[in-house]
């Protein structure tokens, strides 16, 4: 077996045909959208490459194509931990031992030579709401920006030494369901109309007023987290630039008490729908106009929720229910819209695990992000619990 470094167009169009072998028989499986990897490697398009850098590589037996996986780090990311830790992904591989952990060996490798003690996996040189983690249970056609993977990848992740870091819970509601408790609308319905707080969602004409108040949230709902690092302004103007196709304006919402910014809700929608149809993450001009199309056409029924955040000192007093009470009123309103997916959840987050099932939602499926710690004899640590 031979392991190539990933350069030039041929090797490229090599790593993309991959999963295309994997997957050939795989009616759940659904491309991924080529252009979007393509910027990941792209230090143009990626603002970790700043302060990191990325590897990729295919494996070839006897010349055929039978795997491919990448390596990245940035120092953001593995000075979160007890050991700097980079990361491995856009894993793909047959059901061959040999083969897995020839890419898993180049990928440490590469990762000891950049300075890492550990590498977590399969995820993503990007933000953790993308091909993040690796699906356990419910093998089914996926929502955008989710990994879809064979049962068991699994098993060759476990047997090269990798352990779950944390498991990823993903959950469906329907928020126009009559059958949704009755005391959750209550809830929701008196918050939305308590003195001091107001509800806006978001427009690209104030799109910077916006990208500010988010960032002023996130900093105060996610700043004890362990990990925990700071979003720059133009980082997430270039992600709402290059993601307008997935975004609808009134599905990313905002809650102000007295005129400061306490939470933030969006949800995008699932693009997968439509690549289902096109059988292919590569667009050529004619399957682009295709895909604009059957946008219109309203082929997209599904949302997915990728983040909700609450700042402290306002969580558990029903805001969340509130932003769902506009919310609902922009999906009876488009009713084409029947599925949201909230995904994704970490089970080192009990509160937010907790809500969801408060919703009415029921859990669907389970994603885990792995981690291997390069010293074989040092301890073990799950993810901490969020308090």
């Amino acid at each position: 077996m031979e392991v190539i470094q990933v350069t030039g167009k041929h090797l490229v169009d090599e790593f993309h045909k991959v999963p295309e072998i994997i997957y050939k028989k795989d009616r759940n499986w659904i491309p991924q959208l080529r252009l979007m990897i393509e910027n990941t490697f792209n230090p143009a398009k990626n603002g970790r490459f700043k302060k990191g850098d990325a590897g990729r590589w295919v494996l070839k037996n006897d010349g055929k194509l039978v795997g491919r996986i990448a390596a990245f780090y940035d120092e953001d990311y593995a000075s979160g931990y007890d050991q700097p830790t980079g990361c491995c992904g856009f894993f793909e591989c047959i059901n061959d031992e040999e083969a897995a952990f020839k890419l898993f060996d180049t990928a440490r490798n590469w990762l000891k030579e950049q300075g890492m003690e550990a590498m977590d996996g399969p995820v993503n040189f990007d933000e953790n709401f993308f091909f993040w983690g690796m699906l356990k249970d419910g093998f089914r056609p996926q929502t955008f920006g989710m990994n879809y993977n064979p049962p068991y990848y699994n098993d060759l992740f476990a047997a090269y030494g990798f352990k779950t870091y944390y498991e990823q819970y993903s959950y469906s509601l329907d928020i126009t369901n009559p059958d949704l408790p009755d005391r959750f609308w209550k809830i929701a319905e008196w918050v939305a109309k308590k003195p001091g707080y107001s509800f806006e969602h978001f427009s690209f004409k104030n799109q910077d007023r916006f990208i500010r108040d988010f960032i002023e949230i996130h900093e105060k709902a996610w700043g004890n987290h362990d990990n925990y690092k700071p979003i720059k302004f133009q980082l997430l103007k270039d992600l709402l630039s290059g993601a307008k196709i997935i975004l609808d304006e009134e599905f990313i919402w905002y809650a102000y008490h007295n005129g400061k910014p306490i939470a933030f809700f969006m949800q995008i929608l699932d693009l997968n729908q439509i690549l289902q149809k096109l059988k292919t993450g590569k667009l050529s001009l004619w399957k682009g106009l295709k895909l604009l199309y059957l946008k219109k056409r309203k082929t997209i029924t599904r949302c997915r929720v990728i983040v909700l955040g609450v700042v402290p000192g306002y969580q558990g007093k029903g805001i969340e229910s509130a932003i769902f009470h506009h919310l609902k009123k922009v999906m009876l309103r488009k009713k084409w819209y029947n599925d949201m997916e909230m995904s994704w959840i970490g089970d080192f987050n009990p509160k937010m695990n907790a809500l969801f099932k408060s919703f009415g939602a029921d859990r669907t499926q389970t994603h885990r992000t792995m981690r291997y710690l390069f010293d074989r004899e040092k301890e073990f640590v799950r993810a901490p619990i969020i308090e």
